[in-house]
């Protein structure tokens, strides 16, 4: 099968995992089979691109031409390849993690929920296969409307208010920013192809450049820069496993690879720097009152929603400082962010669903009822503060090391001053875990089912091993910093 063949698949095996779920409605055995299979499948199929786009080639596909000039294209690089092992490794751990979730829970509509999964999985991977801005809009503006089913799958009146927080925010965003931003790039350079080396230089400059930049990094409200971030902490009101799949799987993340891939791809590393002197500090201030209300937040899923928030922004920041160095931690702490938020909440999910407990404040000894489940918290909590064997630690490390490179010193002081808050909001839950005695009222429990210890352990063992076995997210990282 040709490359390109093989990306249309990729692209359309979870669609029609979506179609097949639909159909086996009435049987929940099968219907979780074909979930399981076609993420498999489509992560098997993924992982086969791998090898010719590291040996520096590019599959592509044109699948409609609107004119001459303008096409729904698809096209894989190294940044696309990397969020797409990304999205679709994932969903099959997340699918394992939600046969024990949903049904530890009994929640209702699970074929919905599984349907709608896939169709998030599908446009994630549109998005990471995008040729163009164009393309890339298109499977950005459908990834938002498939998921918002499942922000709302509860259907009671506080989820359809997060859902209206959600969509209105995203669509709100990306109709009066990011698509003008869109039309700007088209008139000024004629084209929207991604292009390594950009296509706005030299035609674009001082005040202009960024504010054209500006129309990008908020019209992107999907990397939850401040003060577009307050769906993200609103879709909360969503099933663990959806809040996975929108913290580490697909959403946040095709905020944060558009970003990137518009540094890239359209402004360029080479781009002027004074276009981008102000972007590293409101990231940096994203960074850092994000991880203050994170700390101050007593449930669970809250405190790790605006750590999220947090964490995107170091991706942000990294690219706009335009340094090789910077730039491979951006890339990296994608995937890094990925393998240790999910641990997070499916931890999270575990909790809810053997303790039915949501705020910090009553998790006093809960590592001893639950020691597999804290223990893969730990490890993730370890990563995102920073610290080895954490993955992590490396993403941050290329991020600190770009930020002296470019002689941002004030971003340094922020990196340091989130990685203190960090330590401050998770390790006080360890602690508490592990060293504290549970409450003598509290009724005996054990872990959840073992279908989401699995998967909460996969993705644990994945956040270590990435620290150890740093290889292809390396090297896929070096290559979209041209280096």
């Amino acid at each position: 099968m040709s490359e390109a063949a093989l990306l249309a698949l990729a692209l359309a095996l979870p669609a029609a995992a979506a179609a097949l779920v639909a159909l086996c409605h009435r049987w929940p055995n099968l219907r979780e089979a074909v979930s399981l299979a076609g993420a498999a499948v489509t992560f098997l199929t993924v992982l086969s691109l791998a090898e010719p786009v590291l040996d520096g080639g590019r599959p592509g596909l044109v699948l409609a031409e609107m004119f001459p000039g303008l096409a729904i294209a698809l096209e894989l690089e190294p940044l696309g390849l990397l969020f797409a092992l990304i999205a679709s490794g994932l969903w099959f751990v997340s699918a394992v993690y939600s046969i024990g979730y949903m049904r530890g829970n009994d929640e209702a509509h699970q074929t919905r929920f599984y349907v709608c999964f896939a169709l998030a999985i599908a446009a994630a991977l549109g998005v990471a296969f995008a040729g163009n801005l164009l393309t890339l809009y298109l499977f950005y503006e459908a990834l938002t409307l498939v998921t918002w089913p499942l922000v709302t799958h509860h259907g009671d009146d506080k989820a359809r208010a997060g859902g209206r927080t959600y969509l209105g925010l995203l669509l709100a965003s990306s109709l009066l920013f990011l698509l003008p931003a869109m039309a700007v790039t088209w008139w000024v350079s004629g084209t929207l192809e991604f292009t390594p080396g950009g296509i706005l230089g030299g035609k674009v400059s001082g005040g202009a450049a960024a504010a054209l930049l500006a129309l990008y990094a908020f019209g992107i409200g999907k990397a939850a820069l401040m003060p577009i971030h307050r769906w993200l902490p609103a879709a909360m009101v969503a099933p663990t496993p959806v809040s996975a799949l929108l913290h580490a799987v697909a959403v946040v993340k095709a905020g944060v690879f558009t970003v990137v891939k518009v540094v890239v791809y359209v402004f360029g590393m080479d781009f002027t720097r004074d276009a981008f002197v102000w972007l590293p500090w409101v990231a940096g201030f994203t960074i850092v009152a994000a991880s203050v209300v994170a700390l101050r937040s007593d449930n669970l899923k809250r405190r790790l929603a605006y750590s999220t928030v947090s964490q995107l922004s170091y991706v942000v920041l990294a690219a706009a400082l335009l340094t090789p160095l910077s730039m491979i931690g951006a890339v990296l702490h994608i995937a890094a962010h990925s393998v240790s938020k999910i641990t997070l909440f499916f931890a999270a999910g575990a909790i809810y669903t053997a303790a039915h407990k949501t705020e910090v404040s009553q998790l006093d000894g809960i590592g001893r009822r639950m020691p597999l489940t804290m223990g893969a918290f730990t490890i993730g909590a370890l990563s995102l503060i920073g610290i080895p064997p954490g993955v992590g630690f490396l993403s941050k490390w290329y991020i600190v090391q770009g930020a002296f490179a470019a002689e941002m010193f004030p971003v340094a002081a922020a990196l340091l001053a989130s990685t203190l808050l960090n330590a401050a909001y998770f390790m006080p839950i360890v602690y508490a875990a592990f060293f504290r005695r549970p409450p003598a009222a509290d009724p005996a429990h054990g872990e959840a089912p073992w279908p989401s210890v699995l998967a909460l352990a996969a993705t644990a063992a994945a956040t270590v091993a990435l620290f150890f076995m740093p290889e292809v997210p390396l090297a896929l990282a070096r290559a979209v910093a041209g280096v």
